[in-house]
């Protein structure tokens, strides 16, 4: 299937998201890879992860790069050669990338049950207090999410979801919201935005510019 959206977030981000419906072999034929890219692939046990890294090959070459101009650091944080900022991300049958002229972090989750029963270890619970068993499921999904996202901009060793990441309360018709990330006695603000995609939720933190 080809790209199922390209959305801008806002005049500097690019949302791109891709549906997987390829095979293995149609998605392997259709990317370029460096011999480095090539030996990852080779090396996934899991055929559904090596769809997904090769799916987000292809959502590349829609932003108009390849394999070719993706780097990663010595924290696995993704970089493009020409200095524009790029986060990624991968659940079952969807990818996406967001590629952004300041430090984002972009992050996909399927609604499970198992985020809602883990909520009090990362979230303040009392974010999900009246709503219905639905929405908490959402809302629980939305917040690991962000933080998910949060850590991905800073890429911090140590960054404790619960302890170090706030999100400001927020209701779900909003999609949006602010963070305030709380490490070594500082204070930095974040904003975040999250749309749904079927079962799926979808989540961009933004550092400030």
């Amino acid at each position: 299937m080809p790209i199922l959206k390209s959305i801008a977030l806002n005049d500097y981000t690019q949302l791109l998201v891709w549906k997987i419906t390829e095979t293995f072999d149609e998605l392997f034929s259709s990317v370029a890879l460096k011999d480095v890219s090539l030996a990852r692939v080779e090396n996934m046990k899991a055929e559904g992860h090596q769809k997904g890294f090769l799916s987000v090959r292809r959502l590349l070459m829609e932003a108009g790069y390849t394999d070719f101009d993706l780097y990663y650091d010595e924290f696995g944080k993704p970089h493009l050669k020409d200095d524009r900022h790029i986060s990624i991300s991968h659940s079952h049958d969807y990818s996406v990338i967001v590629v952004s002229d300041v430090n984002i972090g972009a992050d996909l989750e399927i609604l499970k049950d198992k985020t809602l029963k883990l909520a009090p270890r990362y979230m303040d619970i009392s974010h999900l207090e009246n709503l219905s068993q639905e929405d908490k499921l959402i809302k629980a999904t939305v917040i690991w999410g962000i933080k998910e996202a949060v850590f991905k901009v800073k890429n911090v060793i140590g960054i404790s979801f619960k302890d170090h990441i706030f999100e400001n309360d927020f209701d779900l018709s909003d999609k949006n919201c602010t963070v305030e990330l709380r490490v070594d006695n500082s204070v930095e603000y974040l904003d975040i935005l999250f749309d749904f995609i079927e079962n799926y939720v979808f989540v961009c933190a933004f550092e400030k510019k």
